[in-house]
């Protein structure tokens, strides 16, 4: 190994041993995941009825009364150049006026988004002519560039973070905002009223989303009658990934090694070192309006509160078990427990003898907890919830993409068209153990699900190696719920178009 890239390595805080393995990987792929069933109503999932909503709404409630913390973390290190990948590409066609229905759409209802003031203002003081006149006189790639480069909005290098959403009352207000009401909502403590938001962002974005949250706290503080605790986290250089060649050799630029950053799941580093009894997970660009609200706000609560009581429950057992093996009946609760609220099954419990069972048992509940949202898929069948093996023989839920489904398997293809629901990415999760001690949660990813996608680079095309996904193999090892959560709590803005529909307004 050449000095250029050790010393790249030691400013990254990679090690050689990692940089093998990763190279490894490139070259060999991963294996595919053993599928028992797509998680369904009944199997899996969880349909929340009038009896389950009560019980779930009234512990979220006893949980915030004794004192318990609550953090939100929102990933917002993106980027929003995707958002406006067909604005770049009118501004850099050949065409001179929309021909796209994308780009048709867009400028037919352009005063109806709510960053419209803002690119008005910049395009009077830049061409002396309203957005209006601009394009009467056909000038449609002069008012996009005013929105997404440099010299106005910027919007198409911003993160979405800081993009404005939704118009309020005499202003608009931002994805952060959003986040940040919303919040304000369900995770502020009963008696100090404050509610503690952790964003992960870029460093060259983080002292622009400080100044923004600074700006926002005030105010909306003020409307919701809360106090705002807000942190951020980059993701970390160490979990960059090594580029490779299409024949698995590493890729180079400038005869240096080339690393981009692993993904999502990079980010389980930073969930490792925040610290609260219940964190929401949710991703910046899947929120709504205060008008629009309220069932999110319902769901998020019962996700919360069926966290805390199955965590209650988990506990409990887990202190029992600490104290010596309990008798056979009890052993029986905690796998009935176990089928019924974890959906976790092992044929082999039975021919266990009793001290054998209550270890496995302890092991299985001594784990971090995640409830997660699941939305019925309306669409195509895709990545979702799943009834996984491990390499114990265990059945567990498991959240899947379908590049980690062997698709060539007809039993697993199968099992993929059949999957009815997908990950929101709406999930609550509990990080400390029956004695209230913080797992390292490093210890409970599967390094075996990453994923190897292609991409192009000034040209060339190279394998990148994503790192096993935050709520993907990254939490594998987790304890998981899935509890179906209605469609109208989904409401991501992929484009910039998805801004006009209703759910935004």
């Amino acid at each position: 190994m050449e000095q250029l890239d050790l010393e790249l390595l030691k400013t990254k805080g990679i090690s050689e041993e990692k940089l093998t393995e990763q190279l490894r990987m490139l070259k060999e792929g991963f294996p595919f995941l053993k599928l028992a069933a797509p998680a369904t109503i009944g199997n899996g999932i969880a349909s929340v009825s009038p009896e389950m909503e009560e019980v779930a709404l009234r512990c979220w409630d006893e949980f915030l009364e004794a004192g318990g913390s609550v953090l939100k973390m929102v990933p917002a290190s993106g980027a929003a150049s995707r958002m406006f990948k067909d604005v770049f590409a009118f501004v850099n066609g050949k065409d001179n006026k929309p021909s796209s229905d994308f780009m048709k759409t867009f400028f037919d209802h352009i005063e109806e988004f709510p960053f419209f003031p803002q690119l008005n203002f910049l395009c009077v003081s830049l061409f002396g002519k309203s957005v209006n006149t601009l394009l009467e006189a056909k000038r449609y790639k002069d008012v996009a560039e005013v929105l997404i480069e440099k010299i106005g909005l910027n919007y198409g290098h911003l993160p979405k973070a800081l993009l404005r959403f939704h118009k309020v009352p005499g202003d608009s207000r931002t994805a952060l905002e959003e986040h940040l009401a919303e919040g304000a909502q369900y995770a502020a403590g009963k008696k100090n009223k404050k509610v503690r938001v952790h964003f992960t962002v870029s460093p060259e974005h983080l002292p622009l989303v400080e100044v923004k949250v600074e700006e926002a706290k005030g105010h909306l503080g003020h409307k919701f009658g809360v106090d705002y605790e807000v942190t951020y986290s980059i993701q970390k250089p160490s979990t960059d990934t090594v580029a490779a060649n299409l024949d698995g050799s590493p890729y180079r630029e400038d005869g240096k090694l080339f690393f981009r950053p692993g993904g999502h799941g990079a980010l389980i580093e930073n969930l490792n070192d925040l610290d609260a009894d219940v964190i929401f997970i949710k991703n910046i660009d899947n929120v709504v309006p205060d008008a629009k609200r309220d069932s999110t706000i319902r769901f998020k609560k019962i996700l919360g509160g069926a966290l805390v009581g199955a965590k209650q429950k988990m506990n409990e057992y887990c202190t029992r078990l600490e104290k010596g093996t309990p008798s056979r009946d009890e052993l029986d609760e905690m796998l009935k427990f176990m089928h019924q609220v974890l959906c976790i099954t092992n044929d082999t419990t039975d021919s266990m003898t009793d001290d054998e069972c209550a270890a496995y048992i302890f092991s299985k509940l001594n784990r971090p907890l995640r409830v997660a949202g699941m939305v019925k898929n309306e669409g195509e069948p895709g990545g979702g919830p799943y009834l996984v093996y491990s390499a114990d023989g265990t059945i567990s839920p498991q959240i899947l993409e379908p590049s980690q489904i062997d698709i060539d398997n007809k039993e697993a293809k199968k099992m993929l068209q059949e999957s009815t629901h997908f990950n929101p990415v709406d999930i609550a999760c509990s990080i400390k153990n029956y004695k209230g001690e913080k797992f390292n949660l490093l210890d409970f990813v599967d390094p075996t699900t990453g994923f190897i996608s292609q991409k192009s680079r000034e040209g060339v095309e190279i394998k990148a190696l994503e790192l096993p996904g935050l709520w993907n193999g990254a939490m594998s090892d987790w304890n998981t719920i899935f509890i179906e959560v209605p469609a109208d709590t989904f409401n991501p803005v992929k484009t910039v178009n998805d801004l006009l529909r209703d759910s935004h307004k």
